[in-house]
């Protein structure tokens, strides 16, 4: 397989690839996949979220065919940028050998956010507020790395 050199390659790494950088890597896909490649990985993998799943659904955004990763899984692809999204992956980012620019942008924790709601919807609330935020930053891609 030939690696596609015309793309800039952004990798999202939050604690378990489970929820906010599977939402991050749907959004860079829907929104900027004809210039971006788009990754997600975690420091560990949990699993994808069904929560995370159901609120890009109800954005358009299918992410269920998404497979939660070790950030070790990818450590051979040459990104041009890796995008904490969380504080526990920022401080434990490991070291990426080639050119990447770590860049932070730190975004709640939808399930914490969730744990203490009363009903399924405003559990599902925490998740689309997230969602939202996480599509506002990737609408910014590449120029706002530039800057951070």
């Amino acid at each position: 397989m030939s690696e596609d050199t015309s793309r800039v390659k952004v990798l999202f790494l939050c604690t378990g690839n489970s929820c906010r950088s599977q939402m991050a890597e749907g959004w860079a896909r829907a929104l900027k996949g004809d210039f971006l490649e788009a990754h997600s990985a975690g420091i560990e993998a949990h699993g994808l979220n069904p929560h995370a799943v159901a609120a890009m659904k109800e954005a358009g955004v299918d992410i269920s065919g998404q497979r939660s990763k070790n950030v070790g899984e990818l450590l051979d692809i040459a990104f041009d940028y890796v995008v904490t999204v969380c504080a526990n992956a920022h401080e434990t980012c490991p070291v990426f050998p080639r050119k990447a620019r770590v860049v932070h942008v730190g975004f709640d924790d939808p399930p914490r956010l969730a744990a203490t709601a009363s009903s399924e919807e405003e559990a599902l609330n925490c998740y689309r507020r997230v969602r939202d935020e996480i599509r506002g930053f990737v609408e910014t891609l590449p120029e706002s790395s530039e800057q951070a």
